[in-house]
């Protein structure tokens, strides 16, 4: 299995993740998951911070001469705000500058200073901010790297920001990725991508928040990675879970999800054929499907078509101009939230970290199917897999 733990705070010295179950062998620099750090920062409607911040990675266990050695994989990054946060972030006794006791409304703040017994918002938010998923997003460059071993691409694109769609049908590659992350907001529909960037000012100018939705599509994912014989084996059940768990997203779709909710069965569902010789058809077992309507998961498996998934992300709790009510949990009194330093939106952002959580289940699940303590082995019990799926099981064979 693919396992990773992240530690740290958003104003804290470091963030730190340790990545077990990686294969030996597999190429990985500092360098590489610093780009995709570079990724997390992008889109317009960022704050400050993402103008000045740049992320120190360091390498600190499990890589030796540029090649992973089979044992955790320990990464450090680094806060060059630090030095501004030492004192009030210090985990030696001491005490606050100031002292947060107006909860805001969406945010972690009140439930978890009442579930763990803090008088202190900071206590909460400092783990609770998506600045943890920059840990999350190294992880996921291991994860990248592990599945394009076997074929496997992973990209993201933003779809919905605020009120603005972009149109629908679009289905990214990776030859398409270069172009996405130059649009400001990650979106391919330049069209789209007008109105998105107008609604961002305009929130902007209210000291408002925006939300949005993200699309997720894997490429080159093999039949059958996943389950159908336990809960926690499905495919799609543990991307849901993977995508739900970034901060502040509040529904995730497979496929066309919702939309075929209100279809009929035989509009809802995509149809089976042979693949002809121009298709292929080599990591789907022969067959093929010409609409994608379950976004390439069937049964708690994949079916070797592109796997898609969207995530939606509410606007950030966090407002440049606090109105929402609170209650400051000392005097009782009715105000309004503090301010901490915030984005107009994260959408753009969210979308690499999408990505990141797809990649390390579809890794863990690809381990799984093929094992391996080397890279070699990996990839040579994939080659073999795809090759054995060129024969499909007969009811004469039974028995």
């Amino acid at each position: 299995m693919l396992r990773y733990l992240t530690a740290g705070e958003s104003h804290g010295r470091a963030l730190v993740v340790i990545v077990e179950g990686l294969p030996a062998g597999l190429a990985i620099l500092a360098e590489d998951v610093q780009a995709g750090l570079a990724r997390r920062r992008l889109g317009f409607g960022r704050g400050p911070r993402m103008r000045f911040e740049v992320d120190e990675v360091s390498l600190v266990a499990g890589v030796r001469h540029g090649r992973t050695l089979g044992s955790p994989v320990a990464i450090e990054i680094l806060n060059t705000e630090w030095p501004k946060w030492e004192e009030e972030m210090s985990p030696a006794p001491g005490l606050p500058s100031k002292v947060l006791t107006q909860p805001r409304p969406g945010h972690a703040d009140l439930a978890g200073m009442l579930k763990y017994g803090l008088e202190d918002a900071r206590d909460v938010l400092e783990r609770a901010s998506a600045r943890e998923t920059a840990a999350r997003v190294a992880a996921g460059t291991l994860a990248k790297a592990l599945l394009r071993e076997i074929g496997v691409d992973v990209v993201s694109h933003v779809v919905q920001l605020g009120a603005e769609r972009s149109e629908p049908g679009f289905v990214p590659t990776l030859a398409d990725l270069e172009r996405i992350d130059a649009s400001q907001v990650r979106c391919a529909d330049a069209e789209a991508e007008a109105r998105m960037v107008a609604a961002i000012k305009a929130a902007a100018k209210e000291g408002d928040s925006l939300g949005g939705v993200a699309e997720v599509v894997a490429h080159g994912v093999p039949v059958g990675l996943g389950s159908h014989v336990h809960w926690d084996r499905r495919l799609d059940a543990r991307l849901a879970q993977a995508l739900m768990s970034i901060q502040a997203i509040k529904a995730v779709e497979i496929g066309e999800g919702s939309q075929v909710a209100g279809l009929r069965g035989s509009e809802a569902h995509d149809a089976i054929r042979l693949a002809d010789a121009a298709e292929g058809g080599e990591r789907s077992g022969g067959y093929a499907r010409d609409t994608h309507r379950a976004g390439g998961i069937e049964g708690g498996m994949s079916t070797g078509a592109p796997i898609v998934a969207r995530a939606s992300m509410k606007p950030l709790a966090t407002l440049n101009r606090p109105s929402l009510g609170t209650v400051d949990v000392v005097t009782k009194e009715s105000t309004v939230s503090f301010k901490e330093r915030t984005d107009v939106t994260a959408v753009p952002a969210m979308g690499v970290v999408a990505e990141t959580m797809t990649s390390l289940v579809l890794a863990d699940e690809a381990l799984r199917k093929f094992g391996g303590d080397s890279v070699a082995e990996f990839t040579r019990n994939h080659r073999s897999y795809l090759d054995a799926l060129g024969s499909t099981p007969s009811a004469a064979g039974r028995g």
